[in-house]
């Protein structure tokens, strides 16, 4: 299943797509997370997934037009964001810096996340040199801590598409943390779904691209993965517990626009599409201010 987070109205709840169409959960008598989103779903479990079938096979289920609605981030406060860098071989070749042994976490703030069609902002008077990454989002559906690699997948919710939105002029300078640069308000567009991971039984065949202004400017396979889903969740849920709804960026390819001759840094106006087979594409105008 495809499940959202939509609004009409101005009153945001969550659906599943069934075609050009959304179910209304919340009217099939689902519950609806406090910004009506989809983390009361995520956190039911099996239950809730079999309850959203249901209300996809009704005929008389409750829908509006796709096209009609507005489509919201599918979870708009995660309890946290850790996304994994330089986790693509050609990723760490392009920045100069070496393949690492183990998988590289770091923070994206939750105020970052936006919808998979908003606009991305940024002050110019702090950053001029704002970048494109795709990756492939994994949802995490039960508490895990200490997961055995063996078992990890058995965690996952689903999948989503994310462009990890990066302030390159603030991540490499001073101590070159990369929290605060990957992290201003609508830093982090997700979705437009979470497909739930029996439509996805493995997530390490997909294509992943970005395409800015109609030029593809990245165009790689999830194969390609350093370090693949069930590592990076065993490695994550050591001592630290993920919960329902967490979201986990898992690296972008090569191809970034910082590293090209001459760089490429997004400007206000442009349109950069990320997409990952089988899931969809977020598509988003750049307006910094």
């Amino acid at each position: 299943m495809k499940l959202l987070t939509f609004s009409v109205d101005g009153k945001a709840r969550p659906g599943v797509l069934k075609g050009d169409r959304v179910i209304d959960l919340a009217a099939a008598g689902l519950p609806a997370g406090p910004n009506g989103g989809l983390i009361e779903i995520v956190r039911g479990g099996d239950a809730m997934l079999d309850r959203a079938r249901k209300a996809l096979d009704d005929p008389n289920a409750k829908s509006y037009e796709l096209s009609k609605v507005k489509v919201l981030p599918p979870i708009r406060q995660p309890s946290k964001i850790v996304a994994i860098g330089l986790n693509y071989i050609d990723h760490c070749k392009e920045t100069g810096l070496p393949v690492p042994t183990v998988p590289v976490p770091f923070s994206k703030f939750t105020t970052s996340v936006c919808g998979p069609y908003d606009d991305i902002v940024w002050p110019l008077s702090v950053t001029k040199e704002v970048d494109y990454e795709v990756e492939l989002g994994v949802v995490i559906g039960k508490t895990a801590l200490n997961v055995p690699e063996a078992k990890a997948l058995d965690y996952v919710f689903g999948y989503t598409v994310v462009n990890d939105i990066s302030a390159r002029d603030l991540q490499f300078v001073g101590a070159r943390q990369w929290d605060r640069s990957k992290s201003f308000d609508t830093f982090c567009p997700y979705g437009p779904y979470i497909v739930t991971k029996d439509e996805i039984p493995d997530p390490h065949v997909l294509q992943v691209r970005t395409i800015l202004n109609g030029k593809e400017m990245q165009n790689s396979n999830t194969k390609n993965l350093i370090f693949n889903v069930p590592r990076i969740i065993a490695h994550l849920s050591q001592g630290t517990t993920l919960l329902p709804g967490d979201l986990i960026p898992t690296g972008t390819p090569g191809g970034v626009g910082f590293r090209r001759t001459p760089p490429v840094f997004l400007k206000d106006g442009d349109e950069c599409v990320c997409e990952v087979e089988g899931i969809g594409a977020i598509r988003n105008r750049m307006r910094p201010r």
